[in-house]
């Protein structure tokens, strides 16, 4: 599933560096994805927006089985 993860990531990325961010991929399990947010996005206040509303909604469509996408610090 973290290759899957990735993959997605991967697809998402250029929108976040379009506007001076970045995310990686830190862990999968059991379903809950961890990320670190970086660049723009690791200070920007609307940061949770872009996690839930974009990456975590996406990883979700697209993989059933994520449950959750938490930024770690």
């Amino acid at each position: 599933m973290k290759e899957q993860v990735q993959k997605i990531l991967d697809q998402i990325r250029p929108q976040l560096q379009a506007d001076g961010g970045d995310v990686a991929l830190v862990d999968v399990v059991d379903g809950i994805v961890k990320v670190k947010l970086q660049g723009a996005c690791a200070g920007c206040p609307m940061s949770a927006l872009t996690l839930k509303n974009g990456i975590e909604r996406i990883l979700k469509q697209e993989l059933p089985a994520v449950k959750e996408v938490v930024n770690v610090r």
